[in-house]
């Protein structure tokens, strides 16, 4: 996804919001310690991406919006060639308690979670998306298992697009080292999914998206949710973005069905995330996802059992900015604050559950707590 300008809008009564909530922001009182095991995620879960370097708290805007989950984006290297990933790729904000660890303590102290992502369009076209950037896959694998252990998540988000969607090495390279994190993850009991977010047709993947999943099959690497972005068409024709959600997803179901022939649909569907640009996105009013779009893309959500529910991003959810495209700070259509998020969130309410807030593809129950073993960090 791309990056936006900088975020100013709703960001600057962020601390006496958490405050006000009761929340644990970054920068302010007492850190909260990650446990080292945490439940599965949810079988229905709502997680806008939330644009760290864009700066603010999101514990504070997640309060505001009744978020209880973020995807935060993004995680990569501060250099092509590094196999260390900061956020932001900003070698002073390296994965750390004291980097956004008060704020995810409070998301999980409010029964959710923080997704860290990896990479996005910056990343992906500059070379420090961590498997583009590192060639040695344990040390890939090392940094995902660092964001397990540091924050207490229980998913990593893999933005994947542009010219890492073409970059085979990388490719392979990052699936083999899903594949070691998810053995690490069995080993010490741990609940670890990881999710493939990726660009979309209307009609569902494209080529080098199916080659990037059939490469993850080859190598046993285990895939949660493909989380497909229903946004930047860039096709040059009018959308009606609602329909082409679904429409991509159906065609995603297509693809995973050929991927996966011993799956059940409502298996397949469960995989399935989707992620929508509120407002006008960046390609301009041909492709402008209204408010009444929020709410059949709901409903057909909980109607298929999908897994994830997102959107691009927190800090867009206002209508401060009508008619603009494209903005990091604002939808571009009259809207009230938080309308997106609020109307996403009755799909964490559906019906459609897997068993105790369970996906077919969560980790074994962990174990009582025991001794750290098996860590490369």
């Amino acid at each position: 996804m791309r990056r936006s300008g900088p975020v100013r809008a709703l960001l600057a009564a962020s601390a006496a919001a958490a405050v006000s909530a009761g929340l644990v922001v970054a920068g302010g009182g007492a850190a909260q310690a990650a446990p080292a095991f945490r439940a599965p995620m949810p079988a229905h879960v709502v997680a806008p991406y939330y644009e760290t370097y864009a700066g603010g708290s999101p514990a504070a805007l997640a309060a505001q919006s009744h978020n209880t989950y973020l995807t935060l984006a993004f995680l990569q290297t501060p250099a092509a060639g590094s196999c260390t990933a900061t956020w932001n790729g900003d070698a002073t904000t390296p994965v750390s308690k004291s980097v956004y660890g008060k704020d995810i303590a409070a998301l999980q102290a409010r029964g959710g979670n923080a997704i860290p992502s990896f990479g996005g369009y910056a990343a992906d076209t500059t070379g420090t998306d961590i498997a583009d950037s590192c060639t040695d896959v344990s040390s890939i694998a090392s940094v995902y298992e660092g964001l397990v252990t540091t924050y207490g998540v229980t998913r990593i988000d893999l933005d994947v697009e542009a010219d890492s969607l073409s970059n085979t090495a990388g490719i392979d390279r990052r699936n083999k080292a899903v594949a070691q994190v998810e053995s690490w993850a069995h080993r010490t009991h741990r609940n670890v999914q990881f999710s493939y977010t990726l660009p979309s047709t209307t009609t569902g993947l494209g080529a080098t998206g199916v080659a990037l999943l059939q490469n993850a099959v080859a190598n046993h690497a285990r895939v949660d949710v493909v989380n497909i972005m229903t946004f930047d068409y860039y096709d040059g024709a009018s959308h009606e973005m609602a329909t082409d959600t679904e429409t991509a997803a159906a065609g995603l179901i297509n693809q995973l069905a050929a991927l996966y022939p011993s799956e059940k649909p409502s298996h397949l569907w469960s995989r399935v995330g989707v992620t929508d640009m509120p407002g006008i996105d960046d390609f301009g009013p041909a492709e402008t996802f209204t408010t009444a779009d929020a709410a059949t893309v709901e409903h057909w959500a909980a109607a298929k059992g999908i897994n994830t529910l997102s959107f691009w991003a927190l800090q867009r959810d206002n209508g401060s900015c009508v008619g603009t495209a494209g903005a990091g700070a604002c939808s571009g259509v009259a809207q009230s604050d938080w309308y997106f998020s609020h109307t996403f969130e009755a799909f964490t309410h559906s019906k459609w559950t897997w068993g105790k807030g369970r996906s077919p593809w969560s980790e074994p129950k962990p174990a009582p707590r025991q001794a750290e073993r098996g860590s490369r960090m």
